[in-house]
């Protein structure tokens, strides 16, 4: 059976790209898609090195190395020490047990009956962040001191840790990164607080899940090197729609965060959200190459 192929133990040695072993190996996977999670990244790609030439398909090989955000242009980005993650007959991989905010590069390849393993794919990388599900918020005007959120809040050390996540706290607080408002027609809307905090729609559709929300996006500025500064206005909670944070934290790098509203009401809201720990990272979710 074809399944997601969870692995909790990374294995190190060293590969190269170049087809090893007798025989006749299978097509390199031609297109990797990620699908980045709290300390976990999902990864799929195309199945045509089985579909090819299913009887010379064994198995798939999942390698990791480290990523560099701050690599020049031009390269990759991706490390050198290229490890086993694991080997799957499907054409999907989890692979568990990472660091939330350590961007990885993945790549994969296809091996034949005869244990001839093609190149590895192109390179994908991705970035593990914390998530969470089912976070109820009320209108300041019914619960004043349930009603702010904050992404992440720093006891001072700069270091991302567990209980400064996710912090609902009171909507008259200046420090929040946003509160939920109710016009007199009942309409919710997130507002955001904190200088240096914006919000945009992810997109001008409804996303199915909170893993649907790609890249923060990049708005139009004068200058073309840079990006538009994300609005400060109210924006109207929709259930279903996709929204994205930026905000600083007190240094160089932007931070950014997405919420996506499963609940709308006069009385309460719900939201599912998740935050880059990697400073000035803009990778949410899912992202393809």
């Amino acid at each position: 059976m074809r399944g997601w192929t969870p692995v909790f133990l990374l294995l190190a040695i060293a590969c190269s790209s170049d087809r090893t072993g007798p025989g006749n190996p299978p097509d390199v996977p031609a297109e990797l898609f990620s699908t980045s999670l709290d300390a976990a990244i999902a990864l799929n790609w195309t199945d045509n090195a089985f579909t090819s030439d299913p009887n010379n398909f064994q198995n798939y090989r999942v390698y990791s190395t480290s990523y560099n955000i701050d690599a020049p242009a031009g390269t990759d980005g991706c490390g050198t020490s290229w490890r086993l993650e694991g080997t799957t007959v499907a054409p999907q991989f989890l692979a568990g047990a990472l660091v939330n905010g350590v961007p990885r590069c993945f790549s994969v390849s296809a091996v034949s009956l005869d244990g001839a393993e093609s190149s590895r794919s192109e390179s994908r990388s991705d970035t593990p962040r914390p998530e969470s599900r089912n976070q109820v918020i009320y209108p300041i005007q019914i619960r004043p001191d349930s009603s702010g959120f904050r992404f992440w809040d720093d006891d001072g050390d700069g270091t991302v840790e567990d209980g400064e996540l996710g912090r609902v706290r009171a909507g008259s607080s200046p420090t929040i990164d946003f509160y939920v408002d109710r016009d007199g027609s009942g309409t919710l809307f997130l507002t955001p607080v904190r200088a240096g905090t914006g919000v945009e729609f992810y997109s001008d559709d409804r996303v199915g899940d909170l893993t649907s929300i790609d890249f923060a996006p990049c708005l139009p500025d004068p200058d073309p090197d840079l990006c538009g500064a994300y609005s400060s206005a109210p924006i109207e909670a929709f259930p279903g729609m996709g929204y994205v944070f930026e905000m600083t934290a007190g240094d160089d790098f932007l931070r950014y965060g997405s919420v996506r509203v499963t609940h709308s009401g006069p009385s309460f809201l719900i939201l599912d959200w998740a935050f880059q720990t990697d400073p000035g990272n803009p990778e949410l979710l899912v992202g393809w190459k």
